[in-house]
């Protein structure tokens, strides 16, 4: 959706009643209607100011990947029910409170991601073919014009994204932009800080906080989150509310972030903020917006307790200096497992989450720690649909037969519990500096493969200290391997691909994983599992302490390429979907 007519009062465009997309695999109606209103993207100043866009290049050759249908058919469309029994009417009223400013967070994504895309999105709303609704649904499931699963590759048109997608001017590479905080280093907390939004003015750039930059859907968000407020018979939730709000106003989400923390098992629960940095490919620091609207499950989350005793066990075992570790120790880990009937922004789009550590800020980590969200529903659907039928595909039949939910559950559990473990900081001399800021573009692979690892690491842990049964360590580890197949099929441009091909590869040099030729599946050497795990736990935990951005990118470097016969055994198994495409009760778009 164009920045002109969000800053506008104006009423939503509709195509007109002759606009049909034409089956030659190009788009020169939308086109037509996008230019004729003037709506293709242009830099916000200009839209503010009045002047009238032109047509931006991405937009000029727009060219559908002839291959759509095959495309949208590796995603496995799953309805996300809203099950609203037990809930009061007020309680149901300010669920549609939230999912209302779930909406308006969504299309802020979109203007981060890829504004042109969802133009074109919208545009085709009219549009009843079946070319149109493949466009549009596809779309929707990669939040922009590029195909995660193909490296960010185009599949509307032929010009690649910008690095940093629309967080920072186009043409904006990282070479210039070290040249110019050299020679402005006073800027340079502003140009790096997560929440503002990079610009040229003349042959300056300019940092424009987020709630200045996105003010005219901040606004309606703040609104419906003190709306919903009012409507809690939670006291602590509706505080959460309030001062989120607030945060959203001022880029300032400390003391909301506190409060979310502080939550006492709520019936429901919200997810609402810029935190993410995976649409930063320049920097690695930009956040995007998420957020999904969340329902307990009491009983499940119960069972999750008894790992919360061990996190400052398993922090003190980690194979880290002393020096690099939290100053806190025994930090609160709250855990939930929740249904979400609805998700928006960095949740929905792209790769389907199954489960969150949030808040991402080290200053909460340090103290106060965080919580881990594990969404029961989009679980399920990817257990059931991904995890299982391509396990049986690529893993050796007995070593697939003990693949389960219940170990995936645990690895991802342990995995969302090490993303809070490890150091907080990056050391650079004497300064402390965010391990975002000082990795760059490659932090959001390594902090993925960081959790993955020092999860497994934890696993050991507890099976050694009797918390988890010794007979269950191979199914767990088994179904850890199912799980890479299942993430490496979004390529290394997705920070979860990135991830798990770095891991494949390195557990295949040091022999934990290894193709067998006669049957074209591979098998896991159990024996060798826990010292390819403390290796890489301790490498990738002293990446991120030592800040060292070289050492980083190398490492990426050597173990990021995917194997060949990795890639023949993933296209026999190409019939398996390679995620899930959420559709909920709710309706999704604003308009």
């Amino acid at each position: 959706m164009s920045t002109a007519r969000r800053q506008s009062n104006a009423a939503p465009f509709a195509a007109p009643k002759d606009f049909k997309l034409q089956n030659t695999r190009t788009l020169p109606a939308v086109l037509a209607v996008i230019v004729a209103l003037g709506l293709a993207g242009a830099p916000m100043a200009r839209v503010q100011a009045g002047q009238a866009p032109s047509a931006p290049a991405a937009l000029k050759d727009t060219t559908v990947s002839a291959d759509l249908p095959g495309e949208l058919a590796r995603f496995q469309r799953v309805h996300m029910r809203y099950q609203p029994k037990g809930l009061s009417a007020r309680e149901r009223r300010m669920v549609e409170k939230l999912v209302a400013a779930c909406r308006y967070l969504d299309d802020l994504f979109w203007e981060q991601s890829d504004p042109e895309g969802a133009l074109l999105y919208r545009a085709l709303q009219a549009d009843a073919s079946q070319q149109a609704r493949d466009v549009r649904r596809f779309l929707r499931i990669n939040g922009g014009r590029y195909d995660l699963i193909r490296e960010d590759a185009p599949f509307i048109g032929t010009a690649r994204p910008p690095p940093g997608r629309n967080l920072f001017p186009a043409d904006l590479g990282l070479p210039e932009l070290d040249r110019y905080v050299s020679a402005h280093p006073g800027q340079k907390a502003a140009l790096y800080d997560p929440y503002t939004v990079i610009r040229r003015q003349g042959t300056a750039l300019e940092a424009v906080p987020y709630h200045v930059a996105y003010r005219a859907w901040l606004g309606p968000m703040a609104r419906l989150l003190r709306e919903a407020a009012a409507l809690s018979d939670d006291a602590a939730f509706a505080r959460y509310l309030r001062l989120r709000a607030d945060a959203l106003q001022n880029d300032d989400y400390f003391q909301s972030a506190l409060a979310w923390l502080d939550l006492e098992n709520p019936r429901i629960d919200l997810i609402f903020a810029p935190e993410e940095t995976y649409l930063d490919h320049l920097l690695g620091v930009k956040a995007s917006y998420g957020a999904a609207v969340l329902i307990r499950d009491e009983t499940e989350s119960r069972r999750l307790e008894v790992f919360q005793n061990y996190v400052p066990d398993i922090q003190d075992a980690l194979p880290l200096a002393a020096a690099d570790r939290p100053s806190k120790k025994g930090l609160r880990s709250p855990m939930e497992i929740v249904d979400a009937p609805f998700r928006a922004g960095d949740l929905r789009h792209g790769y389907q989450a199954v489960a969150d550590n949030l808040p991402n800020d080290p200053r909460v980590h340090e103290q106060r720690g965080s919580k881990k969200i594990f969404f029961k529903n989009f679980h399920e659907a990817r257990v059931q649909f991904v995890v299982l039928p391509i396990a049986k595909r690529l893993l050796r039949a007995d070593q697939a037969d003990i693949v389960s939910a219940e170990g995936y559950l645990v690895t991802e559990v342990l995995h969302e519990i090490a993303h809070g473990l490890g150091p907080a900081f990056s050391r650079l001399g004497d300064r402390k500096v965010d391990i975002r800021e000082a990795i760059g573009a490659t932090f959001g692979g390594l902090e993925e493969a960081k959790a993955d690892i020092v999860g497994l690491y934890g696993l050991a842990w507890l099976v050694d200290h009797g918390v988890v049964p010794r007979a269950k360590l191979d199914g767990y580890y088994a179904s850890h391997v199912a799980g890479i197949f299942r993430s490496v099929r979004f390529g290394v441009g997705e920070a979860h691909g990135r991830a798990e091909m770095m891991e494949f590869n390195y557990f295949t040099e040091n022999g934990v994983i290894a193709l067998d030729p006669a049957t074209g599946r591979y098998g896991i050497e159990f024996t060798r599992m826990r010292a390819a795990i403390t290796g890489l736990a301790r490498e990738l935990l002293e990446q991120e302490a030592t800040g060292d951005r070289g050492r980083a990118d190398a490492w990426f470097a050597r173990y990021g390429a995917m194997p060949r016969e990795l890639s023949t055994a993933l296209e026999a198994a190409s019939d398996v979907p390679v995620d899930v495409d959420p559709e909920s009760d709710f309706a999704e778009n604003r308009r």
